[in-house]
C-alpha cells in the first residue's frame, strides 16, 4: 500500500519551486560576454527563445555560458538537445576552458548582481504557482523538508527568504556539497537513524531520477518529475512508462499530498 504522505520531502529547486529562466539567460549572457569577450553586449534577438527551449540539456550551471556559446557559434537546436552531452566537452576543449572555471565566474556575476541590484535580481524569478503556499504548509504539517539543488545554497536562501520561507542552512543543501543527488539521498535517509521513513523526491531531471533509480539501496525513494519544469516532452513520456517514476502535475502538487497519486 503507498502512503499518501511522505515523512521525509527533498525538492529540486530550479524547475520544480522556481522559474529562473530570465535570470538565467542574462547571467550566463553576462558570463559568455566576460569569457569569449563578445565586442556587442546585446544579445540576438531570438537568442534568448532558444536559450529557454533548451535549457532541459543543463544539468549545472556551468554549462549555461556553453550553451550560449554553441548558439552564436550556430550549433543547430536539434543537434544540441540530442547531442549536448559531447558538444559542451568539445567547446570547452576548443578554448581550453575548465568547468570549474566557467562555474566560478557565472557565481561571481550572480554575487556582484545581488550586491549591487538586489531588487532587479530577485524580479527575475517566479515561482510557479501556489508552491511557496504548499511548501509552507509542509513545514507546518511536521514533513522535514530538505531543497536539493545545484544551483549554490545561498541563493536558494535568498530567494526563499523573499517569499518568507525561512529555512535553516541544513535544510537547503546546494551545489557547494560537491555530491551528486542520489548521494544526498542516502545521507538524508541515513540520518534519519532507521525510523521508518517515506522519502519522496520530486526532480524535473529526468536523468537524475534514473541516477537514483540505479541505487540498489534507494529502491524505496519514491521518485516525481514534475512535468511544468525543465524537461521535453519525450522525457516527459518516458517517465509516464516507467512504473517507478510518478508523473506529477503543478495542479496534483499544490493538493494534499493525498491527492499526489
Amino acid at each position: 500500500m503507498v502512503a499518501s504522505s511522505p515523512t521525509i520531502l527533498a525538492l529540486d529547486f530550479d524547475g520544480v519551486i522556481c522559474d529562473g529562466l530570465i535570470e538565467y539567460f542574462e547571467v550566463a549572457w553576462r558570463t559568455y560576454c566576460e569569457i569569449w569577450s563578445f565586442a556587442n553586449d546585446t544579445p540576438p534577438d531570438d537568442l534568448a527563445l532558444r536559450f529557454y527551449r533548451l535549457r532541459p540539456v543543463i544539468e549545472t550551471g556551468w554549462e549555461m555560458p556553453v550553451l550560449i556559446k554553441a548558439l552564436v557559434d550556430g550549433i543547430l537546436d536539434d543537434k544540441i538537445l540530442h547531442e549536448w552531452a559531447s558538444i559542451a566537452p568539445k567547446l570547452l576543449l576548443n578554448d581550453k576552458l575548465q568547468a570549474k572555471e566557467i562555474g566560478a565566474k557565472l557565481d561571481k556575476q550572480r554575487d556582484e548582481w545581488i550586491t549591487t541590484d538586489l531588487d532587479g535580481w530577485l524580479s527575475l524569478h517566479r515561482f510557479y504557482p501556489s508552491v511557496i503556499e504548499k511548501i509552507k504548509l509542509t513545514i507546518d504539517s511536521g514533513v522535514d523538508l530538505y531543497i536539493v539543488t545545484t544551483k549554490e545554497g545561498r541563493f536558494v536562501q535568498q530567494l526563499l527568504q523573499q517569499e518568507g520561507v525561512n529555512l535553516p542552512a541544513k535544510s537547503i543543501i546546494g551545489k557547494e556539497v560537491k555530491r551528486p543527488k542520489y548521494e544526498i539521498l542516502r545521507n538524508l535517509k541515513q540520518e534519519a537513524e532507521n525510523k521508518a521513513i517515506s522519502l519522496w523526491f520530486v526532480e524535473d531531471r529526468l536523468k537524475t531520477l534514473q541516477l537514483v533509480q540505479q541505487q540498489a539501496d534507494l529502491k524505496e525513494v519514491k521518485l516525481f518529475l514534475a512535468d511544468w519544469g525543465y524537461n521535453t516532452q519525450a522525457e516527459r513520456e518516458a517517465a509516464q512508462n516507467d512504473p517507478r517514476i510518478h508523473l506529477l502535475s503543478l495542479s496534483h502538487f499544490s493538493k494534499d499530498f493525498s491527492a499526489w497519486l
